[in-house]
């Protein structure tokens, strides 16, 4: 069973770069799409980002477009979300997570399978 696991979240100034990664055992993950999601207290997950399996296609949410890209490294089952300028309003716990589906894009928590247990990010202002 495939596991997910999230690292390099930490505190970091506004305007400031963070990058995330999503380390994943126990199987390949390379024809799935992977997604990122991030959650506030008292809300829901939101959608951030997804990267295709084969990394040609994705979208973002418009809160990060441009500031924020996914990348993965298939040879070592890694994928990466880049997170540059950082805004106090991007304070979260980030979760990667890999689509139910080969194949699949999606922007819905249900159009994904399996999930890290999370990391937080802190923006100070």
């Amino acid at each position: 069973q495939v596991q997910l696991v999230e690292s390099g979240g930490g505190l970091v100034q506004a305007g400031g770069s963070l990058r995330l990664s999503c380390v994943a055992s126990g199987g390949p993950v390379s024809r799935y799409a992977v997604g990122w999601f991030r959650r506030t207290p008292g809300k829901e997950r939101a959608f951030v980002g997804v990267l295709s399996w084969d990394a040609r296609s994705g979208y973002y949410a418009e809160s990060v477009q441009g500031r924020f890209s996914i990348s993965r490294d298939n040879a070592k089952n890694t994928m990466y979300l880049q997170m540059n300028n950082l805004k106090p309003e991007d304070t979260a716990v980030y979760y990667c997570a890999t689509a139910r589906r080969p194949f699949g894009l999606g922007r819905r928590p249900d159009d994904y399978g399996t999930w890290g247990q999370g990391t937080q990010v802190t923006v100070s202002s």
